[in-house]
């Protein structure tokens, strides 16, 4: 990957307490990568250094080659969408996508021509004498960002840009946004806590947990094959199972001992593993199998306790001896009640195994 952003060695400590801990971190031009994490996990204060609100403790910032981190926020060539939009009450739509344009003095005509364009592309021509108060709140948001790309800047930083909004809204202009970084071909740094809207939106996924990027990744492989415990947990729902003792098999898979007796398969990762450790499963992985006459050496058996309805799919609350699990049957898989014994099937290249 060609690097058009690298973060080096970064840091940032408020008194005593760091919040940003030797970061190291590169994007590639066009990417729209996604600083996920809880609240206190340092990915706003990244968003703040980039910006130039916040100033590193320690470390490097460059864009395209270009060291930025002492450099003011007008001199930086990014755009910058908030959560509370930070529009101007008093201005029109089109005075407030004009505002940065103004501040780099260009040409009024010129001015003109870019916010017109501008406006056209986000489809809110119709409005340019608004105020922000006579908006919606997905129109506001839509003004913010067109004031944040109307100069044509190299990066767009976004900050909770849709945690203002309702369900149904915050899913359209997920996609919105998604279009307009594919058509434009934007560079974007999204900091958000929701793992949908990342996993939704993003080339790329950094999980922060306290300052660090815990992992690093496309979606589909944050959440197919967490890397820890946090990362599990954090993105999407997830089974883990401690295990009691881990064997070698013959494959070079591993066999997962559980508490009761039961034995799962797993694919090896790449460090070694000892036991206790733990197995995370995701619940769509889980399947449900009659019992056999002969029951296979490597798996779990289970009583189911509670069926849950959720439209397109069943919640199934399973217990397999000590161990209580969830797993996900889409609707007209084979009917199951509470007290139904069944045989789990889950795939080895489903389990990901790491210390406790």
């Amino acid at each position: 990957m060609s690097s058009f952003i690298e973060i080096k060695e970064l840091s940032k400590s408020f008194g005593e307490q760091k919040v940003v801990d030797g970061l190291n971190l590169e994007m590639a031009k066009g990417e729209f990568l996604s600083l996920l994490g809880p609240s206190g996990s340092g990915k706003t204060t990244i968003l703040m250094m980039l910006a130039g609100f916040e100033s590193p403790t320690s470390g490097q910032i460059l864009v395209g080659g270009r060291e930025i981190a002492h450099l003011p926020p007008h001199h930086r060539g990014i755009g910058v969408v908030f959560q509370n939009y930070a529009l101007f009450p008093h201005m029109t739509v089109a005075q407030n996508v004009a505002f940065p344009l103004e501040m780099r003095r260009l040409p009024k005509a010129e001015i003109q021509a870019k916010v017109k364009t501008a406006l056209e592309r986000v489809r809110l021509s119709h409005l340019a004498e608004r105020r922000p108060t006579q908006l919606s709140g997905g129109q506001q948001q839509r003004v913010a960002l067109t004031r944040a790309l109307v100069f044509e800047p190299e990066v767009i930083l976004m900050d909770e840009p849709l945690g203002a909004l309702d369900k149904q809204l915050r899913e359209e202009m997920q996609l919105e946004i998604r279009e307009l970084h594919r058509r434009l071909g934007l560079t974007i740094v999204f900091v958000t806590h929701d793992q949908a809207e990342a996993l939704t939106m993003s080339d790329r996924i950094a999980v922060f947990d306290r300052g660090r990027i815990s992992q690093i990744g496309p979606g589909a492989e944050i959440y197919d094959h967490p890397q820890n415990r946090f990362v599990a947990q954090f993105i999407g729902e997830t089974n883990l199972l401690e295990v009691s003792a881990v064997a070698p098999a013959a494959n070079g898979d591993l066999l997962l001992t559980m508490p009761g007796g039961g034995v799962i398969r797993a694919k090896a990762p790449p460090h070694p593993v000892r036991a206790p450790a733990v197995v995370s499963i995701r619940p769509e992985r889980v399947k449900l199998e009659d019992l056999g006459a002969a029951p296979p050496d490597e798996s779990l058996e289970a009583v189911v306790e509670d069926v849950v309805y959720q439209g397109d799919h069943l919640r199934l609350h399973l217990a397999a001896g000590p161990l209580k699990l969830v797993a996900r049957a889409e609707r007209g898989a084979t009917p199951r009640a509470p007290g139904d014994r069944a045989r789990l099937s889950i795939r080895p290249a489903d389990c990901s195994v790491f210390a406790s």
